[in-house]
């Protein structure tokens, strides 16, 4: 049996769930499933030109993983585009990456930083070392879950790390 996947942190949400070639329509069509965590390892590599270490890092996966997520990712989108095929975004074990808030003790600003990316070493306005989390931020939050093939939230008790923060969450 194989091992479960771990969550894979994503920084975008696709605002739509189908792309397809234009004046086809989608019945016709025969569709691909492209997963949430495929998408974001498209962006990542490809649109930002994020060095794979550095992605594999950001989503919380072993850079063999992101290998593979990128390979498979590129070959649907090449399918899909050379083929007359449409591309449906959905599913994937996958956590929302989120933005942590931090509060400068001795300038008073508030700063954020990225989930999974861990404790920033200063304030950006001042450089001081004197800052914690916010605390409206510190207990629960998160979009945390992992989703079945069909996007579907899973039930039950999930444990997500981010960084040396973490939460549980109860559906």
């Amino acid at each position: 049996m194989p091992r479960p996947h771990k969550c894979r942190r994503i920084g975008f949400a696709p605002t739509v769930t189908v792309f397809k070639p234009q004046g086809i329509p989608s019945r016709s069509l025969e569709m691909i499933e492209l997963r949430l965590d495929e998408l974001e390892a498209l962006r990542l590599a490809d649109l930002t030109g994020m060095y794979h270490d550095e992605a594999a890092t950001q989503m919380g996966i072993s850079r063999a993983t992101f290998g593979r997520l990128l390979e498979e990712a590129r070959r649907k989108v090449a399918d899909a585009l050379l083929y007359t095929k449409g591309l449906r975004f959905e599913g994937g074990e996958i956590v929302m990456s989120s933005m942590r808030t931090f509060e400068c003790e001795d300038c008073g600003k508030s700063f954020q930083v990225e989930c999974g990316t861990g404790r920033p070493a200063m304030c950006p306005s001042c450089n001081s070392g004197n800052f914690h989390r916010a605390e409206h931020e510190r207990h629960g939050g998160g979009g945390c879950g992992r989703r079945d093939h069909s996007g579907r939230r899973q039930h039950g008790r999930r444990h997500c790390h981010h960084g040396a923060e973490s939460h549980s969450e109860t559906e």
